[in-house]
Order: C-alpha cells, then structure tokens, then sequence
C-alpha cells in the first residue's frame, strides 16, 4: 500500500543496530551475526561499523585501514552494510582515512562516522574531500556522514549539524562527551541508571533526537557499558527509544545485538495494529476511521505508517 505523499515523511530506514568492530577477527565474526538478523526483504537489522579510531589499536592506523578496506570489498559484505568510523579531522590520519577508504572502497561503504566534531565547517570540509575522491574514482555517489556528537560545541551546533544535507545520522557519544566537561557531570552518567538521570546528560540526548527527527535524520544512542548483562542493553534501548526518541543504537558486545534490536524495533502487536489502521484508512479514502473504540485520522496515520516503515523482526 501507498499512502498519501504527505503522511510518508519518516527517517532513514536504517538498522536499529549498529554493531562496532575494531579488529579483522571481530569484524569477520560481526559479518556472520549480521545474516542472523534480516527483514523480510534480506536487509539486515545490524550494520557494522569498523573502528579506525578509540576502539583500534594506536600504531596500527596503516595496516587496520589496509585490513579494512579488503573487508568492505570482500563478497561477505554482500549486503553493503559496512561503515568506518575514521579519526578526528584534527587528527593526521583523518584525510588518509578518506582518500583510501573512498577510493579504493567508496562503492561498498555504507557510511562514514566521524568522531569528536565540532563544527559544521569540519562536516562540509569533510563532504568535500569525500567528493573530490569519489570522483577520482569514477564514482558519483555520495557517502552518508554519521557524526559523533560527544563535545560541547557539536551540543550548541546540533541544529545546524543535523540540517547538513551529507549527515545521516548524530550518534551520541556520552563517555567522550563527559569527559570533555571535566569532571562536572560524575562517571555514573556513563552507564545506566544515571545516564537516564542526570538532568544534564537528559538534557544533551533530548536536544540531539529532537535536532535530529526535526531534520528527518536519525538519532543514534551511546553503547551499553555493561557487556556481561544483554538485558541491561534491551532496557537502555527501550528507554532511549520510548522516552527519547533514539532510533538506533551502537553494540559493543555480540550478545548485546538481539537485545538492542528488540529495545529498538517496534513490537509485533505495535505493527499488526499499525497495518490494520492504515488498512482501514485506505478503505475509508484516508478519511476519518475507528479502530477499537478510538478515532484516527491524517494526523495518527502519519505516526502508524512510521512504525510500518520501521517494523521489523528478525526472520526465523
């Protein structure tokens, strides 16, 4: 079904789990969970983000990146899922990141994180070198940028940043994001139940989905510290997602990927009831409707075809 153009603006569809490799070992075994997770349509519900930066060793950088780029254009990345987070624009190896991961696997690459940003100069400096190499390479595309929100300056920017037609997604990085305020906001806020508590990092995550949605963009919710417990993962996700509006969220443990997509993805009673509306909105020439003693209209089927178009479980 087709509804109405003015009732389909919803975000990127994109998997609700994002899952971070910072060596070939661990990337290869994240290729493998990713065809665990699949909608109907053979997408998978987990991307993979391979980790050039805090999560790879320092004094590797020429070689990870070799690794790398042989594991985006491997036929196991069959389902062209496969991001890199890169290093900080003030980093030496930010435009050696570019240059060999556009170049040499700019046609497979999902997507392009970048870390510690500040400004939105940084993302059209970025967008720019992103352009001249695809172009170098005889490609046209344009290759999504993902920011890490986790300084003060992303925060006062967030709007800007999120209205920058390259950027996807704003993924929020709270332990950088503590760090950088010096103390001020204590190390419980890294893990749960502060970091749902404290009025300050309440007030970050609110502001970063909010900029993002109103942008049609995808907000993306910080990692899950306690990897021994997958349930604390589910429950980070589900609050981050009915109470903040987070639609996607970083694993850093393979146990914690199931539990991230069901905390992310909307039930299977929320979608039977979302289709059974927009059914009977279709049959009533999207027109007012009842369904189960409630009254819907243009206004609620904007919201159920939202959850239409993110539904989704793994298939069996």
């Amino acid at each position: 079904m087709t509804p109405p153009l003015d009732i389909t603006h919803t975000p990127p569809r994109l998997a609700p789990c994002e899952h971070i490799a910072g060596n070939e070992k661990f990337a290869l075994k994240a290729l493998a969970i990713q065809g665990q997770h699949l909608r109907d349509d053979g997408t998978s519900l987990v991307d993979i983000t391979l980790d050039l930066e805090d999560g790879a060793p320092v004094g590797q950088e020429d070689s990870l990146r070799e690794t790398f780029t042989s594991i985006i254009n491997s036929p196991q990345n069959a389902r062209q899922q496969i991001g890199v987070r890169i290093h900080a624009s003030s980093s030496p190896h930010f435009e050696r990141d570019l240059e060999q991961l556009v170049t040499r696997a700019g046609r497979s690459l999902a997507y392009i994180t970048i870390p510690k940003i500040t400004s939105t100069r940084e993302v059209t400096w970025a967008a720019g070198i992103i352009e001249y190499y695809a172009k170098r390479s005889g490609s046209e595309r344009r290759i999504p940028l993902h920011l890490l929100i986790e300084t003060p300056e992303a925060i006062e920017a967030i709007h800007q940043l999120a209205a920058h037609p390259s950027v996807e997604t704003l993924d929020f990085g709270v332990m950088d994001c503590i760090s950088h305020f010096g103390g001020a906001i204590p190390s419980s806020g890294m893990r749960s139940p502060e970091q749902f508590r404290h009025p300050l990092l309440c007030k970050i995550k609110s502001e970063i989905a909010l900029a993002a949605l109103s942008h049609n963009k995808i907000a993306n919710h910080n990692v899950t510290v306690d990897i021994r417990n997958p349930e604390q993962a589910f429950q980070d996700a589900y609050k981050a997602r009915h109470e903040f509006g987070y639609l996607r969220m970083w694993s850093i443990h393979p146990d914690q990927i199931p539990s991230i997509i069901r905390g992310m993805t909307p039930t299977a009673d929320e979608v039977r009831e979302a289709k059974e509306i927009i059914a009977a909105a279709e049959a009533a020439n999207w027109g007012p409707i009842q369904h189960n003693g409630r009254l819907h209209d243009r206004a609620s089927y904007r919201y159920y075809w939202g959850i239409i178009s993110r539904g989704g479980a793994p298939t069996q």
